[in-house]
């Protein structure tokens, strides 16, 4: 699942990427939103408030937004950097690492939270969670060939919206490989959707419940996630 990229890949793996990870991704949203009321994962949501703020002469809430975009930003530059270098030295699962990184920004978020209970920790934290989520991002788009974007909801929606309407024109054969390519599509883009809701739910509900500790619990699951394309031999 963290080996194969490109084309290549089989629409299996492209499935199991995209609802694991926009669990992962859909809950780290959700719970950054309980803990400080913004979402770490919503670039334009954060990019139309930005210009709200700057329209009101709220500069700092502005600026809060824009570091929000620039924390993404960051988190995309590095896991982008890490897949080149990787790539280019020959490293064999490369994107595995990136989640792996991923699954311990998100322990030192938590344990941050734990043992640095404040105001300045918890905007911290989100800038933190937004970095993550660009870097998570970023992984999977290069992965999948832009196939999977786990937190990329409005594209996702989009998405499904054309391959519907291309599922129901009224010509053509149904059963054509280019009817079942778009009908893969669909479920992936469906399934995504899902997952990112799911997520979603399991974070707002497990933040309120347990706190920062459900960033560890997402870390688990990024770790198991990751972890057979790191230890697996290759053939």
């Amino acid at each position: 699942m963290l080996i194969h990229a490109g084309r290549d890949r089989p629409v299996t793996f492209d499935l199991q990427l995209a609802v694991w990870l926009s669990l992962a991704a859909g809950a780290v949203n959700a719970a950054g939103f309980r803990a400080l009321g913004f979402f770490s994962a919503n670039m334009t949501g954060n990019v139309s408030s930005m210009s709200e703020g700057l329209a009101s002469g709220d500069l700092w809430l502005a600026l809060w937004f824009f570091s929000l975009l620039l924390a993404f930003i960051l988190g995309a530059l590095v896991s982008g950097l890490l897949i080149e270098e990787g790539q280019r030295r020959g490293v064999r699962g490369i994107y595995a690492y990136s989640i792996l990184l991923e699954a311990a920004l998100l322990i030192l978020v938590a344990l941050m939270e734990v043992f640095w209970p404040s105001d300045r920790a918890v905007h911290l934290m989100l800038l933190g969670l937004s970095a993550i989520m660009g870097l998570q991002n970023a992984a999977t788009t290069r992965i999948s060939d832009g196939r999977v974007r786990t937190s990329h909801v409005s594209g996702i929606a989009t998405d499904i919206g054309l391959e519907l309407a291309a599922l129901l024109r009224p010509h053509g054969a149904r059963r054509d490989p280019a009817t079942r390519a778009t009908a893969s599509r669909l479920i992936l883009h469906a399934a995504t959707l899902g997952a990112f809701f799911g997520g979603g739910v399991i974070g707002a509900w497990g933040y309120a419940l347990a706190g920062p500790l459900l960033f560890l619990g997402v870390a688990g699951l990024l770790l198991a996630v990751a972890l057979p394309a790191v230890t697996r031999r290759p053939c």
